[in-house]
């Protein structure tokens, strides 16, 4: 028994006299695989913060679009804003449109003042699809600090996980272009 305690207290001052920086090694070797797993998971399944930028088209096809808002503050004073949006419900291309206007902020429902609602033929979503084409899609960011009068255009799409729906035109043309096309439909 007495050979069995010299083993062990040997075996307990080699252990204390195991040099400081192969601990300070063996922390770091630890704390790098645990950095490197994080990174492997962000760059796996992304983040919500993430500057990352889909184009229309490419990344989004067509078919996996389920909404699109329009949105545009035209005065505020008085306040009035208009409303454009296109969805996907049962296989049927809808299309709806809203503006409020009032002497009071914030705007309600009370405040629509002309609205209305139709069925797109498959050409008139062909023709909203090829204004969206080439767009881009980045994270969304919220900032009720911004303030302006928009336009903020939203993308839906089936499988963005809520990540990626801020839109913007590939160019000033298709924005002025997108918004005649609705300003016809709703007169329709």
């Amino acid at each position: 028994m007495n050979k069995d305690r010299e083993t062990d207290s040997s075996r307990v001052y080699d252990r204390e006299r195991r040099p400081k920086g192969l601990r300070l090694a063996w922390i770091g070797v630890g704390v790098g695989i645990v950095a490197l797993i994080v990174l492997l998971l962000l760059i796996i399944f992304g983040q919500p913060s993430a500057r990352r930028v889909l184009t229309v088209g490419d990344e989004i096809a067509a078919a996996d679009v389920t909404e699109f808002y329009y949105t545009v503050a035209g005065s505020t004073n008085p306040p009035d804003y208009q409303r454009y949006r296109f969805s996907v419900e049962d296989g049927r291309y809808l299309f709806y449109h809203e503006t409020r206007a009032g002497d009071h902020w914030p705007l309600t429902e009370a405040d629509v003042t002309v609205s209305g609602s139709k069925e797109l033929t498959a050409a008139e979503w062909a023709e909203f699809w090829a204004l969206l084409d080439g767009g881009q899609v980045r994270s969304r960011e919220d900032d009720a600090s911004a303030g302006g009068s928009g336009p903020w255009l939203y993308l839906y799409w089936q499988g963005d996980r809520d990540r990626y729906q801020q839109f913007s035109f590939a160019d000033a043309g298709r924005l002025a272009a997108f918004e005649d096309f609705c300003r016809a439909l709703s007169e329709e």
